[in-house]
């Protein structure tokens, strides 16, 4: 089966973050299966999802993992010229959720499947399918548990986001969290018989705002990012029924951004321990004034590619200068903290990523049949 049809197969498939990937996953051991490749599932905690990790070669022998995470963000209120998930041909590009990010790639790893299993392989060639990377990587980590009974350990890993094409080392890191406020409402024509949560919002609002100037005037710094340090933002706050009614509850939703060498939990210590500080005082006092706080998503940073040898096969492979760093996230920084050398390299661009007609080139999916087949030639010739 062609490239573009796998792709058309794929983005057929709304397979959203969060909910069961039964669908998909059909799909792409079907794929597998159709080619004589044994598929390891891998069921994550939740019971209705799952991860695949296949082998293609010599298990024993060190080899590359070739990674994709099959979900993708939902299109809701976003305005699409055509069905978001039915491919759309109009000349070389190819539109449909999840045609860059990046169901572009699975469907090139499934393309180059038989050809790999004809191949003679003196190192390995594993596909990885991961799910719920759209919502904190929180698939990965399961199957990358798993890895030392599947097969050897591998040199490398080369995750296949939409790079251009072109080797990405490094990333930061990202922990998301969910900060609750809950007060006691009341008439608002007497704001002292109730307890304002959005006030106490307001306050962590400060706190925020006074970490996110003090990492950008303070650092630390690294210059290959940009912006060049750690970074921490408030992108939701809800609270509040009405005007003349007191608020008693209150969210913000928050993240931190952090260079390789910090830990982007870190980076929210000061803000737990305000919230920390918040229970404390209103428990003495006899208020009923609380906070709490939920993690959402956490990730490390991807520090740069150590091994000098991987990063010329890539730069071999894709005919391309590598990018030293980028502030987005993937989930490279798992497979790096397992201690499997990663770099980022797959077709499409990252601004195309989650925007309304995403769309893929026929030509980049073919620049990236031809980089998987060259690393199936070069195992074939490896030691």
């Amino acid at each position: 089966m062609s490239v573009e049809q796998i792709l058309a197969d794929l983005v057929a498939i709304p397979s959203l973050p969060g909910t069961p990937n039964g669908t998909v996953t059909d799909c792409l051991l079907a794929q597998l299966d159709h080619a004589g490749i044994e598929v390891t599932r891998l069921t994550g905690p939740e019971g209705d999802r799952c991860n695949l990790f296949a082998t293609i070669g010599p298990k024993d022998k060190p080899g590359y993992i070739l990674s994709g995470h099959s979900d993708v963000v939902s299109v809701e209120n976003q305005t699409w010229s055509s069905d978001p998930f039915r491919l759309t041909k109009d000349g070389d590009r190819l539109t449909g959720r999840g045609t860059t990010d990046m169901k572009g790639f699975l469907a090139c790893m499934l393309a180059m499947a038989p050809e790999f299993a004809s191949m003679p392989l003196q190192r390995p060639i594993h596909l990885a399918f991961s799910y719920d990377e759209e919502i904190g990587c929180r698939g990965v980590g399961h199957m990358i548990d798993r890895l030392p009974d599947l097969c050897a350990h591998p040199s490398g890993a080369i995750i296949g986001e939409p790079s251009g094409l072109k080797p990405v080392l490094s990333h930061k890191g990202k922990q998301a969290l969910e900060l609750r406020f809950s007060g006691k409402a009341g008439h608002s024509s007497n704001p002292a018989l109730g307890e304002n949560a959005l006030y106490a919002a307001a306050d962590m609002l400060v706190t925020i705002r006074a970490l996110s100037q003090s990492l950008e005037k303070e650092g630390p710094f690294d210059d290959r990012f940009d912006p060049p340090h750690s970074t921490c933002q408030a992108g939701v706050i809800q609270g509040g029924a009405a005007v003349n009614i007191i608020p008693d509850s209150a969210v913000i939703q928050f993240e931190t951004r952090a260079i390789p060498g910090v830990d982007p939990r870190s980076l929210s210590r000061s803000l737990i321990e305000q919230i920390e500080a918040l229970n404390a005082a209103s428990t003495g006092a006899g208020k009923a004034l609380r906070a709490s706080w939920s993690e959402t998503a956490c990730y490390p940073a991807l520090p740069p590619c150590e091994d000098q040898g991987f990063v010329a096969l890539m730069q071999r492979l894709s005919g391309q200068e590598p990018v030293q760093a980028v502030s987005y996230g993937t989930e490279a920084g798992l497979f790096h903290q397992a201690g499997i050398a990663s770099i980022i390299c797959g077709p499409g661009d990252i601004s195309r990523a989650h925007r309304p007609d995403e769309f893929i080139l026929r030509s980049e999916l073919e620049a990236c049949i031809a980089m998987l087949r060259g690393l199936g030639q070069e195992l074939c010739r490896a030691a």
